[in-house]
């Protein structure tokens, strides 16, 4: 729905914001827009448009529209500051380091891809944390997305049976016959969070302050 699309243009970007740690201020969209387009189809994408971006605090700021002939596009620049003194990025990870994600991954087609809920607090929460070495939010999927963080002459090590497993992975996984786990690594849009913690972290106390504020 336009309604649908609108939110998802925002959020995913809002995404890339929650990726550095940081803070979403404000926003500039373009529309390319053929003629068949409604003007009751604009009213629907700009009102939802609005609304999502007062829960998160943007000021759509400008834009443009033009007319295409046979596409439609609708492109989204967000800009954003550093919530506090430290900006993550991708880089940073060192062999030995423990990796996790925020969330549940895998069947973002059956709605996640444009349902999720941006990971702002967790990733302001995470830049804070001095045991944290890099941040990146999961849109091309886990098997993909995870080589940006893995340092030079380093492999990622993942074990099966810790991957979070949607019910979604699960349910297109009796669909398609491919398993869950290889839905949750390459299936994509999933928009959870992924990063880097350090080795010698220790792990229980840093992940009972992640389920007491999660």
């Amino acid at each position: 729905s336009p309604a649908a699309a609108a939110e998802k243009l925002l959020k995913r970007n809002l995404s890339d914001i929650a990726a550095m740690g940081g803070v979403p201020r404000s926003a500039v969209i373009s529309l390319a827009l053929p003629r068949r387009v409604s003007i009751t189809w604009i009213r629907s994408f700009y009102r939802a448009l609005g609304r999502c971006a007062d829960r998160h605090g943007v000021t759509i700021a400008g834009g443009d529209i033009a007319e295409s002939t046979d596409m439609l596009g609708a492109f989204l620049t967000l800009m954003g500051e550093a919530a506090g003194t430290r900006v993550l990025t991708r880089r940073g990870a060192r062999a030995g380091d423990w990796i996790y994600v925020t969330g549940e991954l895998g069947g973002s087609i059956l709605g996640k891809h444009h349902r999720f809920t941006p990971r702002l607090p967790e990733g302001r929460w995470l830049a804070g944390r001095h045991e944290v070495r890099c941040l990146m939010d999961l849109s091309d999927g886990l098997a993909k997305d995870l080589l940006d963080l893995v340092p030079v002459g380093a492999k990622p090590a993942l074990t099966a049976a810790a991957l979070p497993l949607s019910r979604a992975a699960h349910s297109l996984a009796r669909r398609d016959g491919r398993s869950a786990v290889d839905h949750a690594l390459s299936d994509g849009e999933d928009f959870e969070l992924l990063f880097a913690v350090a080795a010698r972290t220790g792990r229980a106390a840093f992940e009972r302050a992640w389920r007491a504020r999660f």
